[in-house]
């Protein structure tokens, strides 16, 4: 039985008043707040989300499952469409009165329903039903190619670019444990938001045009035109995981989600292993299809 923490009970009901809207926000008909046509900044919080919740004291129904179930009721009505980014945590917990421990039980309901996608340090990033990015499994690409395909612009941000050696990777690759290996660890972003936390190594037997690459760029096209040589095929697994603290940091989880675990071998046409990385990539933003055939 699920009991009801005694601090987020209110008086009837509850209802905030917003005031007036953010600059790059008109609203609408109904009431409701809407991009303005010329608002670029899709991270504006939408004051109108809290006059629409209603908190009742009055039911047995726990505070964060009643907001939880306006919260989607207003994305399936489309009052809060994908792509509006709602308020953080903390700051929707002020606004209605609540501990955050409750509105953060809400959000991460919400995000196992694919209803909600985190967004960071600013908020939750509506999605509605089915928005995660369905990435097909059917070829070989890079990050950037796969960011591109959908409409996004790929960024990354280095954490680390070194080359040395790893006794524990350089087997992988057939290599001996002093082989110099160029190892990469990236956050990679689409439309500024992070999507992935990499681990990769590269092979610099095969490949030593890689040491002086840009380590911010698409290694598989640097390889291409560095080296000559283009990636053909690899041997990839898929896991579910939840993430550790320095992953939730760097994909700027307010509370952990579950991801996806990559791990890949990518090999030239002649089966040289070029490659090796460990991707985490965000659960509530991603989903994988296969095409399969008898």
């Amino acid at each position: 039985m699920e009991t009801a923490i005694v601090d987020e009970r209110v008086m009837g009901t509850r209802a905030v008043d917003a005031g007036a809207l953010s600059d790059g926000w008109i609203m609408n008909g109904t009431g409701t707040a809407r991009p303005a046509p010329d608002a670029a900044d899709y991270s504006v919080e939408p004051p109108s989300l809290y006059r629409m919740i209603r908190l009742r004291e009055d039911t047995a129904l726990p505070i964060y499952q009643q907001l939880e179930r306006q919260i989607a009721s207003l994305i399936a009505d489309g009052s809060l469409a994908p792509g509006l980014t709602l308020p953080a945590e903390r700051q929707l917990a002020q606004h209605l009165g609540l501990s955050r421990a409750t509105v953060q039980r809400c959000y991460q309901s919400l995000r196992r329903r694919n209803l909600l996608g985190a967004n960071g340090r600013h908020g939750s990033t509506v999605q509605g039903p089915d928005q995660r990015l369905q990435s097909g499994m059917d070829r070989l690409k890079s990050f950037t190619e796969e960011m591109r395909e959908i409409g996004r612009e790929p960024s990354a941000r280095v954490i680390r670019c070194e080359i040395g050696c790893n006794e524990a990777i350089a087997p992988l690759f057939g290599l001996r444990s002093t082989a110099p290996l160029l190892h990469l660890v990236r956050v990679r972003y689409g439309d500024g938001i992070p999507m992935s936390f990499e681990n990769a190594w590269y092979n610099l037997t095969v490949a030593p045009g890689l040491r002086g690459a840009d380590p911010s760029g698409s290694m598989y096209a640097q390889l291409r035109e560095r080296c000559g040589i283009a990636l053909t095929w690899a041997e990839q697994t898929v896991e579910a995981t939840m993430p550790d603290a320095e992953a939730s940091a760097m994909l700027e989880f307010e509370a952990p989600v579950p991801c996806l675990l990559l791990k890949r071998r990518s090999y030239s046409a002649d089966d040289q292993m070029l490659e090796y990385a460990v991707g985490l990539f965000r659960g509530d933003l991603y989903s994988y299809r296969v095409r399969m055939r008898t």
